[in-house]
């Protein structure tokens, strides 16, 4: 079992060498209030766990030169970010740093006992290619609401199956370490935050569109779960007084007129209407459809398929100024799958939010893409096992 720190002070040292890389016992100091000799107690006493390690001598300050220290360098976490059709599996050292990152298709609808198996067979794949002997924490996104506290995700309209599933306890007893689990938009918006676009931000909202939608909430630096950990369930959010029926059970839901799923079903229709010629020779060639499809129709100037992207970008512009209006973020991010519509739908976003939104709100407000694509996932889950195993136990 890994060692764990033995108060606040160490877990605040593992974090600041986990964010900003080896450091002297000086540049610590410079950013932890304590004591230059409570400090070194603290040092030493992780030198001792094995979590951290010297490293080589510090640029000098005057005087006898310090040794940096840094996270072990055997310490291994493993991210695992489970969408609606397909996983992500990663492996980081202690810095977060992707060390190897396999994708696999996966319809997520299949189960928690076959998603699982493949799950530990890309872990095992991993391990197999010298990457990690074990692993210290494992951290887990799932594409539904989850009761964070225990791991269990709860009602899950995309998941069949998954109801009241043990996935934390389950996948601890498979691969033997901790485990952490969480919503999919949260590790999103933690990964962005880590090694992404919303690395200097402290507030922000991180919204990803894919088969479904929503929304990871930070404040101050930390993710805003709610009581239950259903915060930022946008797709839910009603957009249309009588709309399409939703997978959640009520209609006219954001997700029900524009994700991945309503997307494709809206460029079927575009296609065998005739409205859309390009879109037309997509659905005959392949005998389906997907967003991949609408942002190359797009790309040659396809009508309804850009017509298809702006209304879709108006809806989810349209429920993020209300969200804009009410948390006053100082970044939007923008990711998930139907992200690769690229900037006619951020376009489409960004107007209807600055339109709608209170100057005071908006007139500083960035509404960017996501950096990482699909490793800020993996990326985020690595970040929330790394923050429990570098807490006190």
């Amino acid at each position: 079992m890994t060692a764990r720190p033995a108060n606040a002070h160490q877990a605040r040292l593992l974090r600041l060498l986990r964010d900003g890389g080896p450091n002297s016992r000086a540049q610590m100091g410079d950013q932890i209030d304590l004591s230059r000799s409570k400090l070194a107690v603290e040092v030493d006493r992780l030198l001792e766990t094995g979590l951290v390690v010297a490293d080589g001598l510090a640029a000098s300050r005057g005087g006898r030169r310090s040794h940096n220290i840094r996270l072990a360098p055997g310490l291994r976490f493993l991210g695992v970010d489970i969408g609606a059709t397909s996983i992500d599996v990663a492996v980081t050292n202690a810095e977060l740093e992707v060390l190897g990152h396999l994708n696999h298709p996966m319809d997520v609808r299949e189960g928690p006992v076959v998603v699982f198996e493949r799950i530990l067979e890309m872990a095992a794949k991993l391990r197999a290619a010298g990457l990690a002997e074990g692993f210290d924490g494992a951290g887990i996104g799932v594409p539904g609401p989850v009761r964070f506290p225990e791991g269990v995700p709860v009602a899950p309209p995309i998941m069949p199956g998954w109801d009241g599933f043990p996935v934390r306890e389950a996948l601890s007893q498979e691969l033997g370490c901790p485990v952490m689990v969480d919503n999919d938009v949260n590790l999103m918006a933690l990964g962005e935050q880590h090694a992404g676009v919303a690395r200097s931000v402290g507030d922000f909202l991180c919204v990803k569109i894919g088969t479904g939608i929503g929304c990871g909430i930070v404040v101050g630096g930390e993710v805003h779960r709610g009581v239950t950990g259903s915060a930022g369930d946008i797709g839910h959010i009603r957009v249309e007084a009588d709309g399409r029926a939703c997978a959640c059970g009520n209609k006219g839901c954001l997700e029900a007129h524009f994700s991945g799923a309503a997307l494709a079903q809206d460029a079927v229709e575009a296609a065998r209407s005739g409205r859309s010629p390009a879109l037309a020779a997509r659905l005959e060639a392949s005998g389906q459809l997907s967003a991949v499809d609408v942002a190359a129709a797009a790309a040659v100037g396809d009508a309804a398929a850009l017509e298809l992207i702006r209304e879709g970008g108006n809806r989810v512009g349209q429920v993020i100024a209300g969200l804009v209006s009410f948390f006053n973020p100082a970044l939007v991010v923008i990711g998930g799958g139907v992200t690769g519509l690229g900037h006619t739908l951020l376009a489409s976003i960004r107007s209807q939010v600055y339109r709608q939104s209170l100057p005071l709100a908006t007139g500083n407000l960035p509404i960017v893409l996501g950096e990482l694509g699909p490793t800020a996932g993996v990326i985020g889950a690595a970040r929330l096992i790394s923050d429990h195993v570098f807490s006190p136990a």
